[in-house]
């Protein structure tokens, strides 16, 4: 269908419809996008018309993504991001035609509290007349006359919604599920090690700050490319709803922000949100459940090709845990004997939007609370939040299986263990090792609250991805259920920096805005503090890198845009980092934000250690970078014709400021950290607000809003967000947009 028709379809749409929706969206600085409406069907109309300006084709191809037809559009043989993962075109299709089960979506949402359902009726509706109003000539190059510019329904956001849930479960196996079959040796097909997302959020109290009201700190490290940018936007319905931050493509009013009495960030949580279901076969499609044969159920999935293309279909198979997967990188095959299946805590899990609705008017953190623990919608992430009385508050409470400490022992496979930093591998030949139900909890075998982990406190709680063990070194927390993350063991670098900056910080004087903001792009290495003058020492005493040791020597051990040896650096640690024997003195439970510590530059590390050195010499001179050369000058990213310097780096360097990055012709640039970055504190009157989203509202190269805060990012600079009318009013740009229909 070509963009004509597809305008014609919206005239014929909208004339039928009954609804009646109406907004007004005012831009002040950077594109900002104030929308407000007497209703939540005019949020959802305004939030969507307003994204659709900045981000037409980005939230136009998702939704091709999510109804399978990717490969239809942009061919079987190409790939695309998936969640945080490559995945082609045809895995895409097939795991999406088999994973959402619309029918399902759309009779859960029919019982959804009406605001709940306004706002997507209204996002839908803002998104058509948006393409109404722009017309087939003025759609973006990117997307121009394609015919999955279409018109949208309620449907495509209740896919794009399961999508999110699943982003941390079973969409990051989607080409497992996709593929799996008796006797598949894809050997292509592999688990990822990690989710590749990640995020600082730190909250502080009335005891640590110098207000004596909270502050939060949220720094979330998401994609720069795709449908998991954030988008600033501010959504008012007045005496109701009053809420600022951001979202992600198709989110109708802010996930992560403030309003006037709390504010709240994310990190993703280490917990696990599925479970691994080892089968014991009696037949390549039949598997034993307390000795008693169970056939596996088929579906046979069809995926739209274009003219001239051989049809393609897939037979999947499901049992009574969810759905078949192969990956043999991780052991995970389909033989004669065994083969294993996934079961999603999130499947279906239409909670979110009245958790997120429920943390958006909420007064203080008691509120966040309550919110996150009785509906359990949160899907994949921490929640870290402050309020205005100096209420500090961290709940790592999600959709989690309920599996206890004791089934997970009780039930293991000879392949658990080796697994057991992936995910969680139980014995499915026994019914007493599915999950157990508790009573009470919003879905059945879901973990309740009472054995999550919830921190609230006056002084500050911190997370960087680690589990809930160690949310602040004064009081760990006692072990829980290892489905919530480890505990008692050996923290990351990032979050060891984290604890150790805050910690040294308040040992000088109470938070302020102003040292929050300086701590979140400090871009100070922890591994440099540990490890580089060793190295250094290392370097000097062979001929041949004594090159190596000059550049390092005058290295900061920040990663700031004029750092020179930083690239040198990043090049020997990204090797160096996962030798065996690095450290001379281990994990100290005693001791688990100073410990690991001393690197071992003796016998045969050392000797590993002097050649990962002269290889990183090596591959600088490949990529024609000196030595020393500018961080800025190295990690850029481009816009148009500019190459925008850009600071941070990867986590692995115990970096708070993460940007990691890939290769590029010019040295490196990011594709995943740093995005919205947030310092929100309260005075008595409303929030006070800094914030700055590096790589900018807009994917569209023609749009004012495309580079500069990404300028800005590279600068350190931050944008004080007006939140009061008045504010909104002298920040202005441009006209306010009255949109009704």
């Amino acid at each position: 269908m070509r963009t004509a028709a597809i305008i014609t379809l919206l005239l014929a749409t909208t004339a039928a419809s009954a609804q009646t929706f109406t907004a007004e969206i005012t831009r002040t600085a950077h594109g900002i996008p104030h929308i407000t409406a007497p209703d939540h069907a005019g949020i959802g109309y305004g939030v969507a018309y307003a994204y659709a300006q900045d981000n037409l084709c980005l939230l136009a191809e998702e939704f091709t993504t999510v109804a399978g037809e990717r490969s239809l559009h942009f061919g079987p043989a190409n790939s695309a991001v998936l969640g945080f993962q490559s995945v082609d075109n045809v895995s895409s299709d097939v795991f999406f035609r088999s994973a959402i089960d619309i029918a399902a979506l759309k009779k859960g949402w029919q019982s959804a509290p009406p605001a709940e359902q306004a706002l997507f009726q209204g996002f839908a509706a803002g998104y058509n007349r948006y393409l109404r109003d722009l017309g087939p000539d003025a759609v973006p190059q990117a997307c121009r006359d394609k015919p999955w510019v279409r018109p949208i329904t309620v449907d495509d956001l209740l896919r794009l919604n399961e999508k999110q849930m699943l982003l941390a479960g079973s969409l990051a196996f989607a080409p497992a599920i996709a593929n799996a079959a008796p006797g598949a040796e894809r050997a292509a097909i592999d688990v990822p090690r990690e989710l590749g997302i990640g995020s600082n959020g730190w909250a502080f109290g009335a005891d640590s700050t110098a207000n004596g009201r909270g502050l939060v700190v949220g720094n979330p490290h998401f994609p720069w490319f795709g449908p998991a940018r954030f988008w600033q936007m501010h959504t008012t319905i007045p005496g109701q709803l009053d809420v600022m931050g951001v979202g992600i493509a198709g989110s109708p009013f802010p996930t992560l922000g403030f309003n006037k009495d709390v504010a709240w960030t994310h990190t993703v949580t280490a917990a696990r949100h599925f479970t691994v279901h080892a089968l014991k076969l009696a037949g390549p499609t039949t598997y034993l459940v307390d000795g008693k044969p169970e056939d596996m159920q088929t579906r046979t999935i069809t995926v739209p090709v274009p003219a001239g293309f051989t049809p393609i279909t897939r037979t999947l198979y499901t049992s009574r845990f969810g759905p078949l997967i192969v990956a043999p990188a991780a052991g995970l095959t389909w033989s004669n004997t065994t083969a294993y299946a996934l079961k999603e805590a999130n499947r279906q899990n239409q909670r979110g939007l009245t958790t997120w609705l429920g943390i958006a008017t909420a007064r203080s953190t008691a509120d966040i609370r309550r919110a996150v623990e009785t509906t359990l919608g949160i899907p994949w992430v921490n929640t870290i939040a402050a309020d205005r009385a100096g209420n500090a508050l961290l709940a790592d409470v999600t959709a989690v299986p309920n599996v206890p400490a004791e089934k997970i022992a009780a039930c293991k496979t000879p392949l658990s263990d080796r697994v057991a930093a992936r995910f969680i591998l139980l014995d499915g030949s026994t019914s007493a090792c599915d999950w157990t139900e508790a009573p009470g909890t919003p879905a059945p075998g879901l973990m309740p609250a009472t054995d999550q982990a919830v921190f609230e406190r006056r002084d500050w709680v911190a997370n960087s991805n680690d589990s809930y063990w160690l949310t602040t070194p004064k009081a760990p927390a006692t072990p829980l259920s290892p489905i919530l993350g480890s505990a008692e063991t050996a923290r990351s670098l990032r979050t060891r920096s984290g604890l150790l900056e805050i910690e040294r910080n308040l040992a000088a004087a109470k938070m302020t805005p102003e040292t929050a903001k300086t701590m979140a792009f400090a871009n100070k290495s922890l591994a440099a503090e540990l490890a580089l003058a060793p190295l250094i020492a290392l370097a000097e005493s062979d001929p041949a890198t004594t090159a190596a040791a000059t550049a390092l020597g005058g290295w900061d051990q920040r990663f700031d845009n004029d750092s020179r040896g930083a690239y040198l650096f990043h090049l020997i640690w990204s090797k160096a980092q996962t030798l065996p024997g690095l450290w001379k003195t281990p994990f100290s439970l005693s001791d688990p934000v100073n410990t690991p510590n001393t690197l071992n530059t003796e016998g045969e590390t050392g000797a590993k250690l002097k050649a990962i050195i002269a290889e990183a010499m090596a591959e600088a001179a490949k990529a024609k970078l000196a030595l020393d050369a500018r961080w800025g000058d190295v990690q850029k990213a481009p816009r148009g014709d500019e190459l925008i310097p850009v600071h941070g780096a990867d986590g692995i360097h115990g970096v708070l400021n993460v940007q990691r990055s890939q290769p590029a012709p010019f040295g490196l640039t990011p594709v995943h950290g740093s995005s919205y970055v947030q310092v929100v504190t309260f005075s008595d009157t409303g929030p006070i607000a800094d914030a700055v989203l590096s790589y900018s509202q807009s994917t569209d190269p023609t749009s004012p809003w495309y580079a500069d805060q990404t300028r800005q990012y590279a600068a350190k600079q931050w944008n004080r967000l007006p939140f009061t009318p008045a504010e909104i009013e002298a920040a202005r740009v441009g006209e306010t947009l009255k949109l009704s229909e």
